[in-house]
């Protein structure tokens, strides 16, 4: 117990030290829902590592960025022989975290929200993170900026060796994909060492002609991104497959030319875990799930608040960290920011 007690506030005091200079993480969140539905860059850069479940396995995102015909990283590692983009600021705030970008003459803030509102239990409560690229010209000239994103097939498996299938369908105006583990073993594990394998993994983003998005291979759809040819014109659905083979649910936007007025577009990454504890044996449906709500639902619902909730969360935020700020300071301010999330 005193050793414990010891590395305790050892950990404290060198967190407490980072902040007082810059705040450093010892990792940083990304999509901070739940303990399954957790994403975290555990590097100084966001392009410095593979992104990672809380327990270090490998659960990817990743990110590129095409200005004016040069190919950046913005998101992971990979593909190592693409620069990164340089990265010039981290903040780290109750319900969102922030980079800052800079290549080509251009800026990329991009902003990971988890509408985590502690006197909202419905939004508390839904299983969903919102990624949001906004560009700015910095030199003054117009740029030509494209982005790509893609959210890997292992995050919905405890282990790569699983398999999973991949689809994608229509909701009225909406193109959804989803990936999900073929087994669905449904709250058949216990232990602390474990990512979810069961329920399924949603991206979606609003409908508008300069998206494309595809069912595929990762190091594909990177490559026909990197040299400027269109997304595959159809969805790779040899599945089932390990999870390890490198499927993705992969997303091109194309901003056109972006100037001093900055231009913005964001997706949301969501996970319907179906039931999500068993109690007294019974399989438990999730909170947001209480009233018949459906993944439907979920993600027409995350859509139409977006604006919403991106207000709410800011002057929470900003309420919260004042708050911090006046009992405690600069430094209680850090610390309480990362219990929060």
């Amino acid at each position: 117990m005193r050793r414990s007690l010891s590395c305790f506030a050892l950990t404290l005091f060198l967190v407490a030290s980072a902040v007082a200079k810059d705040l450093r993480p010892p990792a940083v969140p990304l999509v901070a829902c739940d303990p399954y539905f957790s994403i975290w860059s555990m590097a100084d850069r966001l392009t410095d590592d593979t992104t990672r479940h809380w327990t270090g396995t490998p659960h990817p995102l990743g990110g590129l960025a095409r200005i004016d015909g040069k190919v950046f990283r913005i998101i992971g590692k990979e593909p190592p022989q693409i620069p990164a983009m340089d990265q010039r600021s981290l903040r780290v705030l109750p319900t969102r975290t922030i980079y800052d970008f800079e290549a080509g003459g251009v800026g990329i803030t991009l902003t990971f929200l988890t509408p985590a509102l502690a006197q909202d239990l419905d939004l508390l409560a839904r299983p969903v993170t919102y990624i949001t690229w906004t560009t700015q010209s910095k030199d003054g000239q117009p740029h030509s900026v494209s982005l790509y994103f893609d959210a890997s097939a292992q995050i919905a498996v405890n282990t790569p060796d699983q398999e999973v299938v991949a689809s994608r369908y229509r909701l009225g105006k909406l193109t959804v994909l989803r990936v999900a583990s073929q087994e669905q073993p449904i709250l058949k594990k216990a232990g602390d060492n474990l990512r979810i394998d069961w329920g399924f993994l949603y991206v979606v983003t609003p409908p508008a002609p300069d998206v494309q998005e595809v069912i595929g291979d990762r190091r594909t759809a990177m490559n026909a991104f990197a040299e400027n040819r269109p997304m595959a014109d159809s969805d790779d659905l040899s599945t089932p497959k390990p999870a390890a083979r490198g499927t993705v649910l992969a997303y091109q936007l194309d901003l056109g030319k972006v100037g001093s007025t900055p231009v913005s577009r964001y997706l949301v990454l969501a996970y319907d875990d179906l039931f999500s504890i068993e109690y007294l044996y019974r399989r438990l449906r999730p909170y947001w799930r209480r009233n018949g709500a459906t993944a439907r639902e979920l993600l027409e619902d995350s859509l139409r608040d977006y604006d919403s909730l991106n207000e709410q969360c800011v002057k929470f935020d900003e309420d919260l960290m004042a708050d911090m700020r006046r009992i405690g300071g600069e430094e209680y301010a850090g610390l309480g920011t990362l219990a929060y999330r």
